[in-house]
């Protein structure tokens, strides 16, 4: 890198300071954590992408594809069950939510079930989100270190100050345009990245002769899962798939957030059936990328040597600094960056919101002015913990990583459950499911402590199952405190095109992944 990448990357970070000043005028906590509602379903559909293209899926899922051992196109799997957790959120879960008119989705719980059952879902939340955030940013800081001439320190404090500033100042708003402007760079960056590899190899043709074909292969019908070692099996990564990802769109403040943003019902179905559509080609476009720069590593020994096997996620970083020219190297570390401050941002917002929500005002009305004082506090202590968390996480951050990803497997499903139980059952009060919870997440921790056999996604799956078996039949036995729950009847208005498009991308995309080696061949 010289001083014209320097300057471009620090022309961007200036550039977020200025739009965080740029929104910094919120009156109340609709505009702070809901930007007034006033967003199209554009921009809150490439928000969400932003988040989910996360710096992690920039770097490690390339390398995943194309460098590491048992890597390849399985990675596709990962987004089979995206159109189908998008359809049951347009058709079930999320039209009651949006009708509640609430900022946290943790409040919709205690009009149905009681405080208890908010508080908790909310503090996991809460916990949770600031841990794997801050090991995201010492991730990400630990690889651009390796290939730029900055000390950790700094990088963890470039990511953090300025993503901190910009998100405090101007809340959902700045979030969610930043976002966009972090999609747009990171969508440039994936293309060039992938050009320049096709070029380095010759062209398309040579990169086809010269791929490893193990590594075309997407689709697996024959695991199951449920063996030590096997993932990535068609139906665990779809069914499990299905509770992860309807829990973390539907359920998980940082995601729900954005859709109770929505300013009308057809603004909130748009934006779901374009979250549906949009991951899936972003995934594969950065797959390809990974193919293709795995490709020239085995061609290229210099390359190779210039990548250590114990750290396979360099592949990309290196590639950039090595092969690229100044100025793009500048734009695609930007790129980098991007993605990381878009998980910071999204974050931070989601965890004030819940926080003052949850906390505080649910137990005291407050005015504007307090409110408004509250939620920048909370703001500004839960980006300094993420921040102050990520130079502590140190030489586990791998370890952390997958531990992570484990974590949220054990709570997604029974919280989908929770989410379920409120809307659809009637019968389940609020008793009854704070155990159905905890039976849903110690049948996880059984699986994940003396059942290693089983893969983390059907957690998701088993979790739930569970904690409306177990919420169910403890309704029949315990008493319930009818004076604190509200069954709200809920009201259904789908659309059936929009649903029917999510059915036939989902069949589209699996044809797709299946007969792939062939597209290549």
């Amino acid at each position: 890198m010289n001083y014209f990448d320097y300057a471009i990357i620090a022309i961007y970070l200036l550039v977020f300071l200025w739009l965080g000043r740029r929104f910094s005028e919120n009156s109340s906590g609709e505009d702070y954590f809901l930007g007034g509602k006033s967003f199209g379903w554009a921009a809150l559909s490439i928000s969400t992408a932003a988040t989910q293209l996360s710096a992690i899926s920039f770097v490690s899922a390339p390398a995943f594809v194309g460098l590491k051992e048992g890597g390849g196109m399985i990675w596709l799997t990962y987004e089979f069950a995206v159109p189908i957790a998008m359809l049951f959120l347009m058709a079930f879960l999320i039209p009651p939510l949006f009708n509640a008119k609430i900022v946290s989705v943790y409040g919709y719980l205690e009009k149905r079930f009681g405080r208890s059952t908010r508080v908790l879902l909310s503090g996991v939340f809460q916990i949770s989100r600031a841990f794997a955030t801050s090991v995201m940013i010492y991730a990400i800081a630990l690889i651009l270190t390796s290939v730029m001439a900055i000390p950790m320190w700094q990088t963890i404090l470039g990511i953090g100050a300025v993503t901190l500033v910009y998100s405090l100042q101007g809340g959902m708003k700045a979030v969610v345009y930043g976002d966009v402007i972090q999609m747009i760079v990171l969508t440039v960056g994936i293309v060039i990245c992938l050009g320049f590899g096709i070029y380095y190899l010759g062209g398309w043709g040579e990169f086809v002769t010269k791929v490893d074909p193990a590594r075309l292969k997407a689709v697996d019908f024959g695991n199951m899962g449920l063996q030590k070692g096997d993932e990535f099996g068609f139906w665990p990564m779809l069914i499990g798939g299905f509770f992860l990802y309807a829990s973390y769109y539907g359920t998980d403040q940082s995601q729900a957030q954005r859709l109770f943003s929505a300013g009308s019902k057809d603004v909130l179905n748009k934006t779901l059936l374009c979250n549906g559509l949009m991951r899936f080609p972003i995934t594969l476009t950065y797959c390809l990328m990974g193919l293709v720069i795995g490709t020239l590593i085995i061609q290229d020994p210099a390359f190779r040597a210039a990548v250590p096997i114990e750290k396979p996620d360099l592949m990309v970083p290196v590639f950039i600094r090595d092969y690229l020219p100044h100025g793009i190297i500048g734009l695609l570390m930007v790129a980098i960056f991007s993605a990381a401050m878009s998980s910071l941002s999204s974050a931070i917002n989601s965890l004030s919101a819940a926080t003052v929500e949850d906390f505080f005002h649910s137990r005291k009305a407050l005015s504007n002015k307090e409110y408004m004082s509250y939620s920048k506090r909370a703001a500004l202590f839960w980006g300094v913990v993420c921040i102050v968390l990520a130079f502590f996480t140190g030489d586990i951050a791998k370890t952390v990583i997958e531990a992570i990803n484990k974590i949220g497997s054990v709570f997604y499903g029974p919280i989908l459950a929770t989410f379920i139980a409120a809307i659809g059952f009637k019968r389940i009060h609020g008793r009854a499911i704070n155990l159905g919870i905890l039976a849903g997440v110690l049948v996880n921790v059984y699986l994940w402590l003396w059942v290693p056999a089983v893969f983390w996604f059907w957690w998701n799956a088993v979790g739930a199952v569970v904690t409306l078996l177990v919420g169910s039949l403890a309704s029949y036995v315990i008493a319930r405190k009818a004076a604190e729950e509200t069954f709200i009847e809920p009201t259904y208005e789908v659309d059936w095109s929009k649903a029917g498009g999510l059915l036939g991308f989902f069949l589209l995309i699996v044809l797709f992944s299946i007969y792939f080696p062939n597209l290549l061949a």
